[in-house]
Order: structure tokens, then sequence, then C-alpha cells
């Protein structure tokens, strides 16, 4: 017969043993607990201002007390065929959205030409302009912006969309002027220093316009537009 001897080590042991195993599913007990209540409380807190924003942008977007037939597009339902036929014109049938508060009849008819969104004339949307390249590079220069389409103009896809543009800025450089200092004022540089080009235009007014050649030089150049602003931008 086998007699289990227990001590007071033994005891001990089992003790400590259980009170970390109780201590242990208290706390597990306790972080469901609070991560539960934390989610609830989160929710709770999310759902009324993203229903209160969302009501806020509308109102900012949609001005009140205007009719409806001339609320911009972003505030309206409209209907359109997927399957139109491209370039054909097509009636959608459009309602006022949530939250808009217009005058007149709220259910009413927009024209519209069957395309998408980028394929628009480029007076039908607004491109967010660049100055980050040369105007006047050879081969031209192009770059990327985004564009969004005019709040008046019915079109499918996306509002918001990518496209290449060539570059084209301008600061306010006249050809006329630089023509004018070119001519009269070009032996000390004038034209080079209005244009930008500090370091020539330093060299023409030692050198005289280069005893002259360079002045002359100078004059074709600008009446061919050949020569331009030094940071690459377009007269006007």
């Amino acid at each position: 017969m086998n007699v289990i001897r227990i001590n007071s080590k033994n005891v001990i042991f089992i003790f400590f043993a259980l009170l970390s195993h109780i201590v242990k599913e208290v706390h597990m007990c306790y972080g469901n607990d609070r991560l539960i209540s934390y989610a609830l409380k989160e929710s709770n807190a999310n759902s009324t201002p993203v229903f209160s924003s969302r009501k806020e942008e509308i109102s900012g977007l949609c001005p009140a007390g205007i009719p409806c037939s001339e609320l911009k597009v972003e505030c309206l339902k409209c209907n359109l065929n997927l399957n139109c036929v491209y370039g054909a014109i097509y009636v959608a049938n459009c309602t006022v959205a949530e939250h808009v508060d217009c005058i007149g009849e709220q259910n009413f008819q927009k024209e519209y030409i069957c395309r998408y969104c980028y394929q628009t004339e480029h007076w039908e949307h607004q491109c967010l302009l660049k100055n980050s390249c040369s105007s006047v590079a050879s081969p031209k220069q192009y770059y990327r912006t985004n564009c969004t389409v005019n709040s008046n103009i019915l079109c499918l896809g996306r509002r918001k969309f990518m496209k290449n543009l060539r570059c084209n800025w301008t600061v306010g450089y006249r050809w006329s002027t630089a023509l004018i200092l070119s001519i009269t004022l070009g032996g000390f540089g004038a034209d080079r220093f209005y244009l930008g080009h500090w370091q020539e235009g330093i060299g023409k007014l030692f050198s005289f316009g280069g005893l002259g050649v360079w002045t002359l030089i100078d004059v074709i150049l600008i009446s061919l537009r050949y020569l331009g602003p030094a940071d690459g931008s377009l007269y006007i």
C-alpha cells in the first residue's frame, strides 16, 4: 500500500499554484470586460459625429434657398445609363440628396453626354496646375495632376481623375517688354536681367553687348521666342 506523504512544503506549493490560477482568471475576465466596454463606447461615440459631419459637409456644399434645378451635381442623385452610346445625348432622372434644402420640384431631368468624366473637354473640368517643369523645353514636357469635373457637368465614373497636362505656366513675363528692352538697352544686358538670366546679363554689361554682336543675336532670339524666362515659364 502506497502512502502519500503531505508535508508543509507541498501544501504551500499547491496553495500558491491555485492562487496564481485564480488571479489569472480574474485578470482575463476583467480585461475582456474592459475591451467590450471600450468597443461599445467607441461605437456609440463614432455614430453621431460621422452622421453630423456628413450633414455639415452637404450643407456647406449645397447652399439652402436656391432652386433645386440649379444645385450642383454633387447635391443630386441622378440615374445614368451605363450602357449608353458614346457621344450620344441622354436624359437622366435626378432627385435632390438628403439633408439638402432647396426651392421647387425635387425630382427633375437633366441632359448629359454619354462619356466618362476623364473624357470631358478641358473647359469642363478644373486641374491643379504646377510650375515644377520647363515650359520652353524641347521636346515639350508634361506633368500628371489631379482634375475635378465642373459641378454642372454629368458624366460617368469618378468625378476626380488624373490627367497629363502640357507644361505651359507663366509668372507674368511679357514678350513685348523683353523685345523692347533687347532693342533699346540690350547692349547693357537689360533684356537678360529682365528675363532672369543674371550671369549672361552681367556678361553683356561688361562686354558692351559683345561689341554689338551679342545684342543682335539676343534681339533675334527673343523676337523668335526662342529665348524665354530663366525659370522655364512662358511669356504672356
